[in-house]
C-alpha cells in the first residue's frame, strides 16, 4: 500500500513593490511559491487607485505568508511613497492586500518589526489594505523579464 501524500491547499498574496515585472521573478524564484501573475489592485476601502502588484500562489506547508512579507521588504524600498526608482506615481506604492484577519495581522507585525529594527532610518510607507479587485495585466505583461531575458526592470 503507497502512502497517500497531504497537500496543503494552496494560499494567495497580494504585493505591490514598484515594478511589477521584477516582484514577479524575484517571488517565482521561490520554493513553495506554485504560480504568479501580475496586474493591478485595488483597496476593499473604496479608493479608486490601482496599485501594480504581482499576485502570488504559494503552498503554505513549503513557504509561510511571513516569509513571502519578508521576502517582499528586500524587494522594493519599504519607506518609499508612491515611487520606486525611476517609477513614480501611486500605481507604484509599496503595499500588502491581504485576504483574510490572519494575514492582515502577519503583515502589520512584520511592519512594525521592520520599523522597530531601524535598519531603514525611516519610517516604513508601505500601506496594508484588504484586497478589493484584482485586474490581470495583458498577457504580454506575464513573465515579461523571463520572456526578454532580463533581469531587472530597468531594461
Amino acid at each position: 500500500m503507497t502512502a497517500v501524500q497531504q497537500h496543503s491547499s494552496p494560499e494567495q498574496a497580494t504585493f505591490g513593490a514598484g515594478c511589477f515585472w521584477g516582484a514577479e521573478a524575484a517571488f517565482r524564484a521561490l520554493p513553495g511559491v506554485l504560480d504568479s501573475r501580475v496586474g493591478f489592485a485595488r483597496s476593499a476601502t473604496g479608493t479608486s487607485e490601482q496599485i501594480e502588484v504581482v499576485q502570488v500562489d504559494f503552498d503554505p506547508a513549503v513557504i509561510t505568508y511571513s516569509r513571502l512579507i519578508e521576502h517582499f521588504w528586500t524587494l522594493h524600498d519599504p519607506t518609499s511613497v508612491d515611487r520606486q526608482g525611476a517609477d513614480v506615481g501611486v500605481k507604484y506604492r509599496s503595499a500588502v492586500f491581504y485576504n483574510s484577519a490572519e494575514q492582515a495581522d502577519l503583515a502589520a507585525a512584520a511592519k512594525q518589526r521592520l520599523e522597530d529594527s531601524g535598519q531603514l532610518g525611516k519610517p516604513v510607507a508601505t500601506v496594508i489594505v484588504p484586497l478589493g479587485e484584482f485586474e490581470l495585466a495583458d498577457e504580454d505583461q506575464q513573465r515579461y523579464l523571463e520572456k526578454h531575458g532580463a533581469s531587472s526592470c530597468s531594461i
